[in-house]
């Protein structure tokens, strides 16, 4: 079924008007691709959090939580999608997931949502957190919504298998878009059985994500949390993550189309900064490929900042998975300058790759750290290289400000997401996804779903800094046996 209105950046007069509620000093226009517009009286309105997006030529596609409840999951996952490369939009919310979609499904909530596109059978991919609220909020399962026709229409849900799981969690989906590639067309989802300790799970299917195979373990059997496969040109797929207990990042693979998975590399140990104010955040990775095959994965992290009392965004890539660079800080804002960045989203685009590769990354950041919920100011910024991260242009605000307070609120702290998205278009430019919000009305939240309108071409001024480390860099061992923190 399709839902939609669409919203046309030539003429996004009432996005303008409604970017000046959110801050006069965005220096972007703003386009609004969706908002939330369920009135169930258990979740909080008017609120989108958590987008992902992908894009293959010159479509993007978008899909974001709708509808918030406080401890965990949303009435329905929206969609927006683009088939001009992110000039016009149109969204609508997934059927048969939730009581709230339409039609109905059987659930009570959905969190946790990821796109990709599977070219060899035309397919869009979306794979999706169940959650049941008895006998207490838990994840249900992960489901695959399909689209058939570019993501203008979705079909109901698919069940991924997950072997009886007691509680799912933080799933995420990459297809093989390699025409060259042995595995051409399979679909990888990645999630934690966290009734079993987080232990980490793979499914893969070779139909488009009509069916999927049985879940499959790491090699060692290890736990961890936040998982973002990307496929390279090979058919190899390099899943990077984050451990249980989110002190450690590492990366493990499969070079054989899923059928089995390697040992977990530990990559280094995470130095987080606790961000003020009680927002959620964390150090969650975000990751990519780019056109030759070489892997990006950015996070959060306070090592390079003296008594760790910001985070910076940092990075390290590989081209094989197991051997990672030093990890590099991205020159955002000067060490000293006070500025907090966390919640990263990476683009990289596939037609660019080595020394020419362009990056883009969209962060939140509080431009002064040491805030409380009354006086945090929170922005959206966006930094770009052109040469694989050798060097980067200085922080550009994107968003804001924003009041903490006119965000969702859950029991781990006021929510933009647990990660934030980006995607080029098929002519080089990218394009942010991201939740904005304006002041409440009363109860009423204003919180929605928004793109860069014209997008961000990659320019190049700061080179990278991997010196002055000040917190711990040695790599950690990944926890067999850790039950960490639920991020649904």
């Amino acid at each position: 079924m399709r839902l939609g209105y669409r919203l046309f950046a030539a003429g996004a007069a009432s996005a303008l008007t409604l970017l000046s509620t959110i801050g006069a000093s965005a220096n972007v226009p703003l386009t609004q691709i969706s908002s939330d517009p369920f009135t169930n009286s258990s979740s909080q309105h008017a609120t989108q959090v958590e987008p992902d997006s992908f894009s293959f030529g010159n479509t993007i596609v978008a899909v974001f939580q709708s509808g918030r409840f406080t401890d965990g999951g949303s009435s329905d996952i929206g969609w927006a999608t683009s088939t001009d490369g992110g000039s016009t939009w149109t969204h609508g919310f997934l059927p048969g997931i939730t009581t709230y979609s339409t039609p109905a499904g059987p659930y009570d909530r959905v969190s946790d949502p990821s796109v990709s596109y599977d070219p060899k059978d035309n397919v869009w991919v979306v794979s999706s957190l169940p959650l049941l609220n008895s006998p207490s909020v838990h994840g249900a399962g992960v489901l695959a919504s399909r689209s058939l026709d570019g993501g203008l229409t979705w079909q109901n849900p698919v069940n991924i298998p997950t072997g009886g799981a007691s509680d799912t969690d933080k799933n995420w989906t990459v297809c093989d878009t390699w025409s060259a590639s042995p595995h051409y067309g399979n679909c990888y989802t990645e999630w934690d059985n966290h009734g079993a300790g987080n232990l980490i799970q793979m499914n893969t299917s070779t139909n488009g994500g009509a069916s999927w195979g049985n879940p499959l373990s790491t090699a060692d059997g290890i736990a961890g949390i936040g998982g973002q496969p990307v496929v390279q040109p090979s058919g190899t797929v390099i899943v990077p993550l984050d451990n249980a207990n989110e002190t450690a990042v590492g990366a493990f693979q499969s070079t054989n189309g899923g059928a089995s998975w390697s040992t977990v590399t530990t990559i280094t140990s995470i130095s987080h900064h606790t961000d003020a104010g009680n927002i959620r955040s964390g150090s969650l990775p975000t990751a990519e490929v780019d056109g030759a095959g070489k892997v990006f994965v950015a996070w959060s992290d306070s090592r390079f900042i003296r008594a760790g009392k910001a985070n910076d965004i940092v990075f390290t890539s590989s081209s094989n998975g197991t051997t990672w660079s030093a990890v590099t800080r991205i020159p955002l804002d000067a060490t000293n300058s006070g500025v907090d960045h966390f919640i990263p989203g990476l683009a990289v685009n596939k037609a660019t790759s080595g020394s020419s590769a362009h990056l883009a990354l969209y962060y939140y950041y509080y431009p002064v750290s040491n805030c409380s919920t009354s006086s945090c100011q929170l922005d959206v910024g966006f930094s770009s290289s052109i040469n694989g991260g050798a060097s980067w242009t200085a922080g550009n605000m994107q968003a804001g400000p924003m009041t903490l307070t006119w965000l969702a609120n859950t029991t781990q702290g006021y929510m933009v997401g647990d990660y934030i998205s980006a995607s080029y278009n098929s002519g080089g430019t990218s394009h942010g996804v991201f939740a904005v919000a304006s002041q409440n009305n009363g109860s009423v939240f204003n919180e929605a779903t928004y793109t860069n309108a014209t997008g961000q071409a990659s320019a190049t001024v700061l080179a990278a800094d991997s010196s002055k480390v000040y917190g711990s860099a040695n790599a950690a061992s990944f926890a067999k046996s850790n039950q960490g923190r639920i991020w649904r």
